[in-house]
C-alpha cells in the first residue's frame, strides 16, 4: 500500500512537471504568435509603405519620361537650327572667299603698275568694309557655336539626370515585384490588402459587414480560416478567398517571343487552375457556423494578369464554376459587393420600419385601454349618479324622509340644527360620446387585423 502511496505520488509529481512544461511551451508560442503578428504587422507596413513609394515613384517616372521626350525633341530642333546656321556659314563664306579673291585680283591686275603707297593705302580702304564683315559673321558664327555648345552640355546633364531618375524609379518597381514575388506570404497579404480596399470601396464596414481570417471548423473538428467572411442580411455568408499569381504572368509580360509568351500564360493558368482545387477541397460552406451558398469567390487581384488569362484560356472560369468557385477581378467583384451593401440598406431600413410599426402598435395598445377605461368610467358615473338621485328623491321627496322628521325640530328645542338642502344632480357630461369613442377604436382595430391578415 505504501508503495502504491509512493508510486501514485510520483506520478502526480511528473504530471506537475509535465503540466509546468506545458505551460512554459504556450508561453513560448504566445510569445511567438506575439512576435509573428508584429512582424505581420510591420511587414503590411512596409508593403504598403511601398505601395505609396510605388505609385509615386511611377508617377515621376511618366512626369519625367514626358520632360525627356521634351527635351529630347528641343534638342533635335536646336541640332537641327546649329547644323543649318553652319551649312548657311560654309555657304556664305565660301561665296565670299572667292567674291574676294575675284575682287582682289581684278583690283591687283589693274594696279600692279602704278602700286604705291598711296595706292596701297587706298586699296586697304577699299578692302576694309569686307574684312569687317567677314570678322563680325565669323565672331557671330563663333558666339552661335559657343551657345550651342554650352546649351548641349546643359542637356546632356539634365538627360543624365532624367536617366538616374528612372533607373532609379526601375529599381524601386522593380524591388517591389521581386518582393511580391519572392515571399509567398508578402503576395498573400498583399492581395488580402487589395481586397479589404475593394470591401471599403463598396461600403462594408469591417467586423459589422465582413470579417476577416475568422476561424471555422468542419465536422471532423480541422480549422479553417477563410480570407474574408461577408455577412449578408437573414444572417447569410459569402465567402471571398484572394489568390495572388504572379511568377508565370510576370515571365509572360517580360517576354518578347511569342512561343514564351504562350508557354508562360499556360503556367500561369495552370497555377489558377491549382488554386481553384485547393479552394474547391476546403469545401466552406460546410463548416460550420458558416451559412454560405455552395459556391466560393476567388479574388485575382491583379486584373491584367486575370484577362490574360481568360483571353488565354477560355475554359478557365467554366472549370472554376464546376468546382463551385467563382473567379473574379476588381472590376467583377465590385457589382456583387455594390449589390450585398444595398441589401443591408434595405434590411436597415426594414428593421426600421418594423421598429416604427412596434411602437405604432404599443400607442394604439394604449390608446385602446385608456378608451376602455373611459367607457367603464362613463357606466361608473351613470350608475353613481343614478344612485344618487334616487337617494335624493328618498331623502327630499314628497314621502322622503326630511318631510317627515320637520316636525321633530318644532317638538324638540334641542334640534338647533338646520336641514341643509339637498338638490338632484343633472348629467351635464355625456357618456355617450366615450362610447362611441371606446367603439370607433375597437371596429379600426378589428380592421387592422383583418388587412394584416
Amino acid at each position: 500500500m505504501h508503495g502504491k502511496i509512493e508510486e501514485a505520488e510520483q506520478q502526480e509529481q511528473q504530471l506537475e512537471r509535465y503540466i509546468n512544461e506545458l505551460k512554459e511551451r504556450i508561453g513560448a508560442f504566445q510569445a511567438k504568435s506575439e512576435s509573428l503578428e508584429e512582424q505581420l504587422q510591420f511587414n503590411q507596413n512596409v508593403l504598403s509603405h511601398k505601395e505609396r513609394e510605388s505609385q509615386s515613384l511611377s508617377a515621376q517616372l511618366s512626369q519625367t519620361q514626358n520632360e525627356l521626350t521634351e527635351l529630347r525633341t528641343s534638342l533635335s530642333e536646336k541640332q537641327a537650327n546649329f547644323e543649318a546656321q553652319q551649312r548657311n556659314f560654309i555657304e556664305v563664306k565660301q561665296q565670299l572667299n572667292v567674291e574676294f579673291q575675284h575682287l582682289a585680283q581684278q583690283i591687283l591686275e589693274e594696279k600692279t603698275k602704278s602700286f604705291t603707297a598711296s595706292n596701297q593705302s587706298s586699296l586697304d580702304a577699299l578692302l576694309k568694309p569686307f574684312k569687317e564683315q567677314i570678322e563680325g559673321f565669323q565672331k557671330r558664327v563663333n558666339e552661335v557655336h559657343s551657345e550651342s555648345l554650352k546649351g548641349t552640355a546643359s542637356l546632356e546633364a539634365e538627360l543624365k539626370r532624367v536617366l538616374q531618375i528612372g533607373v532609379s524609379m526601375s529599381e524601386e518597381a522593380q524591388n517591389l515585384t521581386n518582393a511580391l514575388k519572392g515571399n509567398n506570404k508578402i503576395a498573400g497579404n498583399w492581395g488580402e490588402v487589395q481586397l479589404e480596399s475593394a470591401l471599403q470601396a463598396a461600403g462594408l464596414l469591417a467586423c459589422e459587414h465582413y470579417v476577416a481570417q475568422e476561424s471555422f471548423r468542419d465536422q471532423e473538428g480541422k480549422r479553417f480560416a477563410p480570407d474574408f467572411v461577408v455577412h449578408l442580411p437573414d444572417q447569410k455568408h459569402l465567402i471571398i478567398d484572394s489568390k495572388v499569381s504572379l511568377l508565370a504572368y510576370d515571365q509572360a509580360v517580360r517576354s518578347e517571343e511569342n512561343f514564351a509568351i504562350a508557354q508562360a500564360l499556360d503556367e500561369h493558368c495552370k497555377s489558377l487552375r491549382t488554386h481553384i482545387d485547393g479552394l474547391s477541397k476546403k469545401n466552406y460552406s460546410s463548416l460550420q457556423g458558416v451559412k454560405s451558398p455552395d459556391f466560393v469567390l476567388m479574388f485575382v487581384p491583379i486584373e491584367p494578369a486575370y484577362i490574360e488569362a481568360m483571353k488565354h484560356d477560355p475554359q478557365l472560369f467554366n472549370y472554376g464554376y464546376e468546382r463551385n468557385v467563382i473567379l473574379v477581378s476588381y472590376t467583377t467583384l465590385m457589382p456583387i459587393l455594390r449589390t450585398v451593401a444595398n441589401l443591408w440598406r434595405i434590411e436597415r431600413g426594414n428593421a426600421e420600419a418594423r421598429e416604427i410599426s412596434e411602437k405604432a402598435s404599443e400607442i394604439y395598445n394604449q390608446v385602446c385601454s385608456v378608451a376602455d377605461r373611459l367607457a367603464k368610467l362613463g357606466n361608473t358615473l351613470n350608475t353613481v349618479n343614478n344612485q344618487y338621485n334616487q337617494t335624493v328623491t328618498s331623502l327630499v321627496g314628497r314621502q322622503g324622509l326630511v318631510g317627515k322628521v320637520e316636525r321633530f325640530q318644532q317638538l324638540s328645542a334641542k334640534a338647533s340644527q338646520t336641514m341643509p338642502a339637498v338638490e338632484m344632480l343633472t348629467n351635464d357630461f355625456d357618456t355617450n360620446k366615450l362610447t362611441l369613442i371606446a367603439e370607433k377604436i375597437e371596429d379600426s382595430n378589428a380592421a387592422n387585423n383583418e388587412e394584416s391578415h
